[in-house]
């Protein structure tokens, strides 16, 4: 999508080990115009399928999910990574390893919120290795759902997530393939 990779190439920030921050529009100060932008872009590329509810991760990809859902007119579910006390009832668990904080944590859905009839999109910002890909792919597998698409903002092209989401079979849609950052330069994937 260019309108996204002109405003990677703008307000992008590439640090040290691999870090592409997007923090001024994407996740953490948002443009809510270009987030308005990329949900009717996710709807046409996901227009054939019969999506019946958006999974995310928390916090990152909430808000792109929420903007998304309104143009398939569908609910949001998304996966908390810590245990919190309002959550009853019976629980969809996965263990994932976050690239970006180096760390272990469990996601947690309730099970009321997805169930063996639902159809999902999965959406999240980014795509590296695709740890957290693989468990909402886990939540989705536990629940009997069906993944009908995925889609990525800005995809690290250069890592292995897309790889192994492609080469299991997965419609993987990304809108941005970052294929090098090598000396601050991003370089994108032709599409």
């Amino acid at each position: 999508m260019e309108l996204l990779e002109k405003r990677i190439l703008n307000d992008g920030i590439v640090k040290e080990g691999n870090i592409l921050k997007v923090d001024s529009f994407l996740n953490h100060q948002i443009d809510i115009g270009l987030m308005n932008e990329i949900g009717k872009e996710l709807k046409r590329l996901f227009a054939d399928k019969h999506v019946t509810k958006i999974l995310t991760i928390e916090a990152s990809g909430i808000a792109i999910a929420s903007i998304a859902a309104q143009y398939f007119n569908v609910p949001v579910v998304f996966a908390k990574k810590a245990k919190s006390q309002n959550l009853d009832g019976e629980l969809y668990t996965s263990d994932v390893k976050s690239f970006t904080y180096g760390k272990q944590y469990t996601i947690t859905v309730s099970k009321k919120f997805i169930t063996e009839d639902d159809k999902l999109l999965i959406i999240d910002d980014f795509l590296a290795v695709g740890n957290a890909m693989k468990g909402l792919i886990d939540v989705a597998n536990q629940a009997g759902a069906s993944v009908e698409g995925i889609a990525i903002m800005i995809e690290k092209g250069f890592q292995e997530g897309g790889k192994y989401l492609r080469d299991n079979g997965f419609n993987l849609q990304s809108l941005a393939i970052v294929d090098s950052m090598d000396n601050g330069q991003i370089i994108f994937r032709k599409q």
